[in-house]
């Protein structure tokens, strides 16, 4: 892989833990010349992963509408921003430039983002991998239900198996980098 969209928060949550992770992850994505494709914001984890990527070299790439760009919250030490009209342009601008998807942990937006690619993935929009970087057990009660969703046949196994959860960010990176998409949803 060669550039990654990472979903975030854009505050820093409660624990220190999640920034400092935040910022760990962005200093990986560095040092394995990942790009980093994100929301462009300097706020919270969305800023800490920037600055990871930033002071390690690396390359970070922002995707700012226009509205978001004016309330003052954009990163202005980027490698590259790119500006969009809308919420919507700005996911399919990230789908388009990346080459998988990691969510950190986050609130709704973060998770709305993180959905959207994983749905599209089962329809045959894309074959990237999504993972998820389970940060000090914060998505545990959403991997729960995950399997709940699976269990009740709400959702195919195969893309139960297909969402790649990790708590160690270098495994997870390995792992998506070995990811074959299961193929496209079929309604049997």
């Amino acid at each position: 892989m060669k550039t990654i969209a990472v979903f975030c928060g854009s505050s820093y949550g409660r624990h220190d833990i999640y920034k400092e992770e935040a910022k760990k992850f962005g200093e990986l994505l560095a040092k394995n010349n990942i790009k980093l494709i994100y929301g462009g914001a300097k706020l919270g984890l969305m800023g800490k992963v920037a600055e990871g990527v930033l002071t390690n070299n690396g390359y970070a790439i922002g995707v700012m509408p226009h509205l978001l760009h004016e309330r003052e919250i954009s990163h202005t030490a980027l490698s590259e921003m790119i500006m969009v009209e809308t919420m919507h342009e700005r996911k399919a601008k990230m789908i388009e430039l990346a080459d998988g998807f990691v969510m950190l942990p986050g609130g709704t937006g973060t998770l709305e983002e993180f959905f959207e690619v994983f749905t599209w993935i089962q329809i045959g929009l894309h074959d990237k991998p999504c993972g998820i970087l389970n940060t000090y057990n914060y998505y545990d009660p959403l991997i729960s239900f995950i399997h709940k969703l699976a269990d009740e046949k709400f959702m195919n196994e195969k893309y139960r198996e297909m969402m790649i959860v990790e708590s160690n960010p270098n495994i997870l990176l390995q792992r998506m980098n070995q990811f074959i998409s299961p193929g496209i949803k079929n309604y049997e």
